[in-house]
């Protein structure tokens, strides 16, 4: 799932920044309420949500206590800091749209949680 959703921004973030920036999340245009562009930043995070794809996929097909603990906390690590930014910068979102964003980023971090809860009963 995380490989997924990581993938989902990477792919669209690395290969159409523009058009990520204007529609992105499926066309609710989220992240264009956070100015200003910068294709070189979208690009960029978007190097690193295809990294976390194609990771998140391998531990899917060669899992390892080794690999996914790290690449769980690794992800915990960057999306807390994006859910703490998102938190504070609401204006412009409506009710609604602030609501199901604060969610969706709470999700991605508590769906990393649970493989270490797993491995750690294990």
């Amino acid at each position: 799932m995380l490989g997924l959703s990581a993938l989902s921004i990477g792919i669209p973030a690395s290969f159409a920044p523009e058009t990520f920036y204007t529609d992105y999340p499926f066309y609710t245009a989220l992240v264009k309420l956070l100015p200003p562009y910068n294709e070189h930043l979208i690009t960029d995070i978007g190097g690193l949500y295809l990294g976390f794809g194609v990771m998140f996929i391998w531990a899917m097909i060669k899992p390892s206590r080794q690999l996914v603990l790290p690449l769980c906390w690794a992800w915990i690590a960057a999306q807390a800091l994006h859910f703490a930014f998102h938190i504070g910068h609401l204006t412009g979102f409506t009710t609604t749209e602030a609501v199901s964003q604060q969610i969706g980023l709470g999700l991605y971090l508590l769906v990393a949680l649970v493989p270490i809860v797993m491995l750690r009963r294990a």
